[in-house]
């Protein structure tokens, strides 16, 4: 099933609690909150694995995800160097992006919370990255964020609650896009098991 924008509009219009209630995983850990409340974002999962100070990866990944992507980046153990800043957001606001998902901290706080491009962290760090292409990074693999795996073109949902993942080929994603659209459950599970038969 493709994510369309207007499948987009209807999970914008639905929080991650309203989910919530229907999952027992796939949450990120309640440290990765939006710098600002008001901040919502949804949409496939770049993902992104990145070590050290070494931020080539994200730059990589931003030139290369599609419009309307969630870049989801793992930074392991690391909690001191900050990935993303004023400038990376206005960067990939400017490519199309959805949003930013960090686990780790971000720089430039009040710009940020001033700007309109969702930015998801821990926390904020004067110590900044650098593009210097020398650890080993990757883009499009499982990733782990906030304590629950990712996958490339899982669905995030995330707001002031918290962030969620849905499965690219969860049940849940088709049934949630549908209820939205104002069909019952049952007329997907009928679907769902006429595609086993």
């Amino acid at each position: 099933m493709e994510f369309t924008e207007e499948i987009r509009q209807r999970f914008m219009k639905v929080s991650p609690a309203n989910i919530g209630h229907q999952i027992t995983g796939g949450f990120m850990k309640m440290e990765i909150k939006p710098v600002a409340d008001e901040m919502k974002v949804c949409g496939p999962a770049y993902t992104i694995q990145g070590f050290e100070r070494d931020s080539t990866s994200l730059y990589y990944a931003m030139q290369k995800a599609p419009k309307g992507s969630v870049l989801v980046i793992d930074r392991g153990t690391e909690t001191t160097y900050a990935w993303v800043g004023e400038f990376v957001a206005i960067m990939a606001q400017q490519c199309g992006m959805a949003g930013i998902i960090i686990d780790g901290p971000a720089t430039d706080k009040l710009a940020l919370k001033k700007g309109n491009f969702p930015v998801f962290c821990t926390g904020f760090s004067p110590i900044t990255s650098m593009v210097t292409g020398t650890s080993k990074g990757a883009v499009q693999i499982p990733i782990s964020c906030g304590g629950t795996v990712v996958k490339p073109g899982d669905i995030i949902l995330g707001d002031a609650d918290g962030v969620i993942v849905v499965p690219e080929d969860s049940l849940l994603r088709h049934m949630w896009a549908y209820l939205l659209s104002g069909n019952p459950p049952c007329h997907i599970l009928k679907q769902q098991k006429r595609k086993r038969q």
